[in-house]
């Protein structure tokens, strides 16, 4: 299932107003500037498809992006945690995000997005628990994996699958990727085939 088309569709701030349900979604979501946007531009090979920026809290709508002509879409969500912005923003950005993750019926996969480079985050991890807890299809995606060295990555990667199997009997699907290197890409695809 390559990615042979894939274009902007709607932005919007809210579940009620996303497209009509006749297509499998799958969604990426994470902390503010961890890379949603430039993943979404490495898998459908198009540098400028999602707005990325140097600053964090650029993406405050629910984006679709249509791949093969409507065969499926995917989603560019808010980051949480976005520090600068006000409490109000933030609980509104919350709200959002959860709605879409539980009303959004052709949701089929969300993608958690965290930054390889650090070590396990508590509000990665509570909105990781908050996802098990609702029983939504979710994978973890690694970011930014080339500003390691292979060691640094091991080791970031045992300490995250220690954290996660206190609490998960089984880990979710994981994925190594970097943008800048187009690396992951491939493997994501290949997921989202195999549940599609």
């Amino acid at each position: 299932m390559p990615i042979l088309q894939s274009r902007f569709l709607i932005s919007n701030s809210d579940v009620s107003q996303c497209p009509a349900l006749n297509a499998p979604e799958y969604a990426f979501i994470g902390r503010s500037n961890v890379g949603k946007s430039s993943l979404i531009n490495m898998l459908c090979h198009h540098k400028d498809l999602a707005k990325t920026s140097q600053k964090p809290g650029k993406t405050l709508l629910i984006n679709h992006f249509e791949i093969n002509n409507g065969k499926w879409y995917l989603v560019d969500l808010p980051g949480y945690g976005y520090a600068q912005a006000g409490k109000k923003q933030r609980e509104q950005l919350r709200k959002m995000i959860e709605r879409y993750c539980l009303m959004r019926e052709n949701l089929y996969s969300l993608f958690v997005l965290v930054d390889s480079r650090h070590k396990p985050q508590n509000i990665d991890l509570e909105f990781i628990s908050w996802l098990g807890e609702q029983q939504i299809p979710f994978s973890i995606v690694f970011t930014k994996i080339d500003k390691l060295s292979k060691q640094q990555l091991q080791d970031n990667l045992e300490v995250y699958k220690q954290q996660l199997s206190e609490q998960w009997e089984e880990l979710p699907p994981l994925f190594l990727t970097s943008s800048e290197k187009n690396i992951g890409a491939e493997e994501i695809i290949q997921y989202i085939e195999s549940i599609s």
